[in-house]
């Protein structure tokens, strides 16, 4: 495989965090006076940035939703961050890609005060070489902004050798907005029908497969 530089999505892709960012959300959407009877209706939230989510789907305006951030925090930060569980198979999947050489990021829309909080929680931090996600004060929220800043700091021109792992679209526009190649991965939350909006390089079904194309060719 030509990559050298592995840029992974966390949300969906790592872990599944189902369980705490729709709680979160519900959490934050009562503080509206919205009530929301099943969390499988909140499923759209993960991936995307919240703010962008918030504005989508409740028609926010956008001081609306910063408030309606900073409610979603107040329950996450010390609950919904650890209502999560690490996919079976990637453990095992980031070791053998640390053994065999390849340089590993996280490179999330999640803030990266959680991301690194949630990695260290579930044994994973040794795999990665920087972690790197959005800034609570709002800004580089988009995949495209912390692909970039990924970039930036491993300081590689080479942009062959890097590929962007995720299971939402935006993972795959953000790859595309900074010249690398993306896989899409199906075991997540996004489907088939949008990634072939968006066009990955690849797409995989599992973590097994996401492995052998990975490790060898």
């Amino acid at each position: 495989m030509k990559y050298k530089y592995i840029l992974f999505d966390l949300d969906g892709t790592l872990t599944d965090p189902k369980v705490g960012i729709t709680k979160s959300v519900k959490y934050a959407l009562n503080k509206n006076n919205i009530e929301v009877e099943s969390l499988d209706d909140l499923i759209k939230f993960i991936g995307p940035p919240l703010k962008e989510s918030f504005m989508e789907f409740y028609s926010f305006d956008e001081e609306r939703a910063n408030k309606a951030i900073e409610y979603y925090r107040e329950y996450f930060k010390d609950k919904g961050i650890f209502e999560n569980g690490v996919y079976e198979g990637i453990p095992e999947l980031l070791k053998e890609l640390k053994n065999n050489g390849f340089i590993i990021a996280i490179a999330t829309s999640k803030p990266t005060v959680f991301a690194e909080r949630i990695v260290e929680h579930f044994g994973l931090k040794e795999y990665f070489h920087i972690v790197v996600g959005s800034n609570l004060d709002g800004t580089r929220t988009s995949k495209g902004e912390v692909i970039s800043c990924v970039l930036e700091q491993l300081n590689i021109n080479n942009l062959e050798e890097f590929v962007m792992i995720g299971d939402r679209k935006h993972d795959i526009i953000g790859a595309q907005e900074n010249s690398i190649d993306s896989i899409g991965v199906l075991y997540g939350y996004g489907d088939l029908e949008e990634f072939q909006e968006v066009s990955p390089t690849y797409i995989v079904d599992s973590v097994n497969d996401l492995y052998k194309l990975i490790i060898n060719g």
